[in-house]
């Protein structure tokens, strides 16, 4: 009978452990480790925006940026952003939260190359509540060749999006290449909307000797 009752512990010992881990089994779907395989195979996301510059008295020039996305991962290269023939390489990293007040900040660290050589660490932040959005794109420059060629740049940017095709608002922006009697220029913008197209005007210092015009085309894929 001793014997019998060791048995039958012993059974009850391996029922008990088996029901434990089929529970355990059941439950690992929800657990953190496939949540982040599921988040890794998150497609990439790609754009690109040209600039064209329309200058008073000047000749105008165009500025692409292309960006990839993935995750956590920001990636972005950029052409006479920083300087004219001036390319730059950046990476960064995205955070955002928040439901009705919606924040988005990635801080980047940029090499810049061509005619103004250098490091430039940055950062890309916006907030966004019901229809509108003010967002902030700005760098520091530290030239490598020369202190003096150190600099600023930022672009300010209120957006007001009353329809999903159309978007109005203000900006300003301070810039080497763009460069005029004024530190920074001001103006005001209006774009459209199209799928994955954007059509945005940007007009600086309107009715001065200055005004300058910015026509935009932007596409994500």
């Amino acid at each position: 009978m001793t014997q019998w009752r060791v048995v039958s512990a012993l059974l009850l010992c391996a029922a008990y452990g088996w029901a434990q881990t089929e529970s355990q089994a059941k439950a690992e779907p929800h657990g953190p480790v496939l949540e982040s395989a599921a988040k890794s195979s998150e497609p990439w996301k790609y754009s690109l925006t040209v600039d064209g510059y329309i200058i008073s008295g000047e000749d105008g020039y165009a500025q692409p940026t292309f960006t990839a996305d993935h995750n956590w991962l920001h990636l972005e290269a950029r052409y006479n952003y920083e300087n004219f023939r001036t390319g730059s390489l950046w990476a960064g990293y995205n955070f955002s939260w928040g439901k009705t007040w919606q924040f988005a900040v990635t801080p980047m660290i940029g090499g810049v190359f061509g005619r103004t050589n250098g490091i430039a660490p940055g950062c890309e932040a916006s907030v966004s509540w019901k229809v509108l959005e003010l967002s902030l794109d700005n760098e520091y420059v530290f030239d490598t060749t020369s202190k003096s060629g150190n600099f600023y740049y930022a672009w300010p940017q209120l957006t007001i999006t009353p329809v999903s095709w159309f978007k109005f608002g203000g900006v300003a922006q301070h810039s080497k290449t763009f460069a005029t009697t004024v530190d920074v220029q001001r103006g005001f913008f209006v774009g459209f909307m199209h799928k994955k197209l954007e059509f945005t005007t940007y007009i600086f210092d309107p009715g001065s000797n200055s005004t300058s015009v910015v026509l935009e085309v932007g596409a994500s894929f």
